[in-house]
């Protein structure tokens, strides 16, 4: 499976599904137009930008577009790519009518498109031989953090969150795909310390 750097970013969970089985990576969702008020997300994404870089792959229909277009608008001068999938007539398996366009969405492509609309985007490919790549965050690590699993854990991790300056809504799942985005398990271990020493 093609290992990617940057962070893609899809409109809703259908599409990160998708994704998710053609690629390995992070993957975030704007829930669709959900983006256009969600503030905590917006800067999110900003910092992904900064760290990590981003993709942006949205529907090829004019909804996906003006998800684009926001984004385009909120991220300038940061390092975002687009990734674009062709016009392909038709409906996704999920879905008893075709969209209002007729075009089938990211859910509804092939990964081998999505594959190839990520590197003609100039997607950073990881062919897993960096030596320096250091361990990743793991469920465990949150287990042992006291972050999941264990009495007081959601205050924990929302202490956290705002230590971090990150969305409060965060799951616990989607809070690991973000620290090993943004932090090093060295970086991760410190913090978790500290949460531990000031509760």
């Amino acid at each position: 499976m093609m290992k990617v750097r940057e962070i893609i970013v899809v409109e809703g969970r259908y599409d990160k599904n998708t994704v998710s089985q053609a690629v390995d990576g992070t993957i975030i969702e704007t829930s669709g137009y959900g983006i256009f008020s969600d503030t905590e997300k917006m800067n999110l994404l900003r910092k992904l930008a900064e760290k990590r870089g981003l993709i942006i792959l949205t529907d090829s229909d004019s909804a996906g577009f003006l998800i684009r277009g926001h984004l385009k608008g909120q991220l300038n001068g940061l390092n975002v790519k687009h990734a674009y999938i062709p016009d392909v007539y038709g409906r996704e398996k999920r879905k008893r009518t075709a969209s209002k366009e007729g075009k089938l969405g990211v859910e509804g492509m092939r990964r081998d498109v999505i594959i190839g609309a990520l590197l003609r985007a100039g997607a950073t490919v990881d062919n897993g031989e960096s030596p320096e790549k250091s361990p990743s965050i793991t469920k465990t690590d949150l287990y042992f953090a006291g972050l999941s699993g264990t009495d007081g854990s959601a205050e924990r991790r929302l202490a956290l969150l705002k230590k971090l300056d990150l969305p409060e809504h965060l799951s616990a799942g989607g809070l690991l795909d973000v620290l090993n985005a943004l932090y090093t398990k060295e970086e991760f271990l410190m913090f978790a310390a500290e949460l531990q020493h000031n509760h």
